[in-house]
Order: structure tokens, then C-alpha cells, then sequence
């Protein structure tokens, strides 16, 4: 039997409550601190900032990190615990977001606006991992046992944030056997995209505004409707199930059948290979796809009126994918451990300045030839997004367009899709580099891969313009 007045049964819960807290604290902060309010920074990096700096104080006057204690675990599994939600909060905020509604057709115009917009995602992943690998390759000729090809964890930590770079970090540790330096080391990039992301963001609105290149006008303020909340063929909010708990019953199922092709996949299909880590470290793609059947087959239960209602809630899913999101920043962050990176300041710094760099030209090129009637707006929610995450990217966005009067916050919502499809060699190659951290020649194989598939993807994009006489004789 349980007794409720140990240790035992409220650990969880105290771990939880601090980082519940230090979103509290953050947005208290970001209220009354006016140097914090203009820097746009999410009050889940925030927060987990906070508390990475207490945890660290702790490490260094008890020689062990705040969330290791005894008072928020046993046998020192804290960190592990917060390593725990960074990586199941990354499927659950995906799952949510896909289980959304589809919105109304998009025309063809704006279709490949769209599909430039997850070329753009992509492309700037490969650039990330080009310049990120070639650092990393020059840092293992400096630093014993290093993996070259670590450098990879620049495209996930910038590109895709703490969840991602957690997985892949760690699937170096698994192969290297460093103890947690690589998942450090990833999810440290992630922290500082974020901070690259908002600062850097604030800085050149500012300069945009100056030059009179924003429009900025007040966000119009409107009460919420009951129409947002409730579709007009959902059951009401009074029915006997609360629709939050059908929300979260959809999303687990979705997760469920999301662990059930990972397991089919890694261990029968695979018998626990090697790619093991690799195929669970992708939890949030196989999620994708398992809320995409999830979604189909309500469709077709609705379609033979099995299902009178639209169970599927938008404004739910939407408030269930920020707070996955917001406990997947903040716990990564706090899950950092400042011994395992100390030695690997320099490289760290390097990546973080380059990929700032490369993202901020590439992208500003790309908005300037690609999306002229909305560039500006398009490049800060891309900057945004691709070194921190999409809900930074809005956020930038919306200093920029606050009514969201332009098309770029579709573009950021339906160029998933896109990315995905082109984004998936990404993946193997992660797991290629992951699985053999210390073969030389394979490191440089994938590089070479990755720099062909940038090429090509490239071709694709400015195809308008490379193929402007095929283009023209089609009417196009």
C-alpha cells in the first residue's frame, strides 16, 4: 500500500510544481520588466533560463543539480525525469496539431507559396548541418574522441528546438558512450536559438521600423466567441464527457498507435539493432503519421454516420500543443547540465554564431526573392522558427503583422507537410551519423549527401527562375 505522507508520492509533483512555477515567475517578469517585454522572449525559455541558473547554483555548492535531490528524486534520476517530458511533450504537441481540421482549399498560387515555404525550412536544416558539420569535423582534429559529425545537432537544436536536439544528442551519447554530453551540447543550441531568435529578432524590427519597411498598426482586440471555442456540429460544453478530456483521449490514442509502429519498426522488424535509437528518437514523425490515419478514420466513421458529431476540437488541440510545447522548452532547458558543456564552450560558441549568421543571409535572400510582396514579415517568422520554434516565429511575426494580415502564418502551418517529405533524408543521414559517430569516411559520405540534397533542393526552389523560358511557355 501507498502511504501518501512519503517522499515518494509527491516528487513528481514538487518537479512538475517548480517548472509550473517558473513559468509563473517568467511571465510575472516579462509584465513588469520592460527590457524583458520588448525582448519578445517566450516565457517558457524564460523560466527554464531561471531555473537552469538555480539548478546550476545548487550543482555548484552541493555537487549535484537541483532537480537530482532527493527532494524531486530518487537515486539522483532528475535530470533523466526532465528528459522524460522534453522528449514525450515533442510528440504530444505535434500529434495535437495535426488532429486538427483541415482549413478550406488553398489556390495555386498560394499552394506554392507554400511549397516554397517548406523548401525554405528544409534548406536551411541542410545549411545548418553544412556549416555545422564542417566545424565539428575541424573540432575532432583538436579534441580527442569527438564525433565530427555531431555538428548535425545545430540543424535540430536551431531548426527544430529542445525536443529534437534532446533525441538526437542522445543517440550520440548511445554510440559514443560520453554520458550525456551530446544531448548537452544539442540542447544548449537549442536554448541559445531561442535567446538568438528573440534578441536578434527585436533588434532588426526595430532597424525595419526605422527605415519605414513595418507598417505597424494595433492588433485588433476581440472578445472569444463561443463559435471558437465550440464548431457548429461538436457536442456542447455541458455533455457529460468535458471535451478537453476527449482531446486528450484522442492524443493518447494517437500516441499509442504512434508507439505501436515504433515498436513493429524497432524491435521485430529491426530486433533491436543498432537503429533502435534512431527509429524512437523520431517519436514525433511517427506521430505525425499516426494522427494523420487517426484523423482519416474519423473521417470515414463521420462519413458512415457511425459519428454524429465532430469530436476533433481546434481551439483544444491548439491550447494542448502550447502546453506541450511551453513543458518541452522549459524542462529541456532546465534539464541542461553545465559540467557536460564546460569543456565545449568554444565549439558550442562557434556553432551558435555561424548558425545565427548562415540562417539570418540565407533566409533574408531567400524572403527577398521569393515572397517580395510580404518579405519582411515572411523573414521574421522563418528566423523565428528556424532557431527557435514555430510559436517563436509567431511571435515575431506578430510584432511585424499583427492582425495577421499577410499569408505567412499559413505559410508557417501548412508548409509542414512539405518539410516533412523533403525533410526525411535528414533523418537517415541524422541517424547515419549518429550510429557511426566515429567513422571518418561515413561523416564525410553524409556531408557530401547533405550538401547534393541542399543543391538539388535549391534547383527546386528557384526553379522560376533557373527554368524562366519553361516556365513562360507553359503561361506560368
Amino acid at each position: 500500500m501507498a502511504n501518501f505522507y512519503d517522499l515518494s508520492v509527491w516528487r513528481g509533483l514538487l518537479l512538475f510544481g517548480v517548472l509550473f512555477v517558473s513559468l509563473i515567475i517568467a511571465n510575472v517578469l516579462k509584465t513588469q520588466v520592460p527590457f524583458l517585454k520588448k525582448s519578445l522572449i517566450p516565457n517558457s525559455v524564460l523560466g527554464g533560463i531561471i531555473v537552469l541558473i538555480v539548478s546550476s547554483i545548487v550543482y555548484f555548492t552541493t555537487g549535484d543539480y537541483l532537480f537530482n535531490l532527493p527532494l524531486f528524486s530518487e537515486n539522483g534520476s532528475g535530470i533523466a525525469t526532465l528528459e522524460v517530458i522534453t522528449y514525450h511533450c515533442l510528440a504530444i504537441g505535434f500529434i495535437a496539431m495535426t488532429l486538427r481540421p483541415s482549413s478550406s482549399k488553398l489556390t495555386k498560387s498560394r499552394t506554392g507559396e507554400i511549397f516554397n515555404s517548406g523548401l525554405t525550412t528544409v534548406n536551411t536544416y541542410l545549411l545548418q548541418g553544412i556549416f555545422g558539420i564542417a566545424i565539428t569535423l575541424i573540432c575532432a582534429v583538436i579534441i580527442t574522441d569527438f564525433a565530427g559529425g555531431s555538428g548535425i545537432l545545430l540543424s535540430f537544436g536551431y531548426g527544430q528546438g529542445t525536443g529534437q536536439a534532446l533525441n538526437i544528442g542522445g543517440n550520440f551519447d548511445a554510440s559514443m558512450g560520453s554520458g550525456g554530453v551530446y544531448k548537452n551540447i544539442g540542447l544548449s543550441l537549442a536554448a541559445i536559438g531561442f535567446l538568438v531568435a528573440s534578441i536578434v529578432g527585436v533588434i532588426y524590427i526595430n532597424i525595419l521600423r526605422k527605415k519605414g519597411k513595418l507598417s505597424y498598426k494595433e492588433a485588433a482586440v476581440s472578445a472569444l466567441k463561443s463559435e471558437d471555442v465550440v464548431g457548429e456540429n461538436e457536442p456542447p460544453l455541458n455533455e457529460s464527457v468535458d471535451k478537453l478530456s476527449i482531446q486528450i483521449a484522442l492524443i493518447v490514442l494517437t500516441y499509442l498507435v504512434a508507439y505501436g509502429m515504433m515498436y513493429l519498426i524497432g524491435n521485430v522488424i529491426m530486433k533491436g539493432g543498432n537503429m533502435i535509437g534512431t527509429v524512437y528518437g523520431f517519436n514525433f514523425l511517427f506521430g505525425v503519421i499516426a494522427a494523420t490515419l487517426v484523423k482519416s478514420v474519423l473521417k470515414l466513421l463521420k462519413k458512415g454516420k457511425l459519428l454524429k458529431k465532430d469530436y476533433v476540437n481546434t481551439f483544444l488541440l491548439n491550447r494542448v500543443s502550447g502546453f506541450a510545447f511551453d513543458m518541452m522548452i522549459v524542462a529541456g532547458i532546465c534539464a541542461i547540465q553545465v559540467d557536460l558543456v564546460s569543456g565545449y564552450i568554444v565549439p558550442i560558441a562557434i556553432l551558435a554564431v555561424v548558425g545565427a549568421l548562415v540562417s539570418f543571409f540565407y533566409v533574408h535572400f531567400i524572403c527577398k526573392v521569393l515572397f517580395p510582396e510580404y518579405r519582411y514579415e515572411q523573414f521574421l517568422a522563418f528566423f523565428g522558427m528556424l532557431t527557435g520554434t514555430a510559436s517563436t516565429g509567431m511571435i515575431l511575426l506578430r510584432e511585424a503583422d499583427p492582425n495577421l494580415e499577410s499569408p505567412v502564418s499559413e505559410n508557417l502551418v501548412y508548409q509542414n507537410l512539405p518539410a516533412i517529405v523533403f525533410g526525411f533524408p535528414i533523418m537517415l543521414i541524422a541517424g547515419s551519423l549518429t550510429n557511426k559517430p566515429r567513422d571518418l569516411g561515413n561523416t564525410l559520405l553524409m556531408f557530401g549527401i547533405i550538401f547534393a540534397i541542399f543543391i538539388v533542393l535549391n534547383i527546386i526552389l528557384f526553379r522560376r527562375y533557373i527554368f524562366k523560358k519553361a516556365f513562360k511557355k507553359k503561361g506560368e
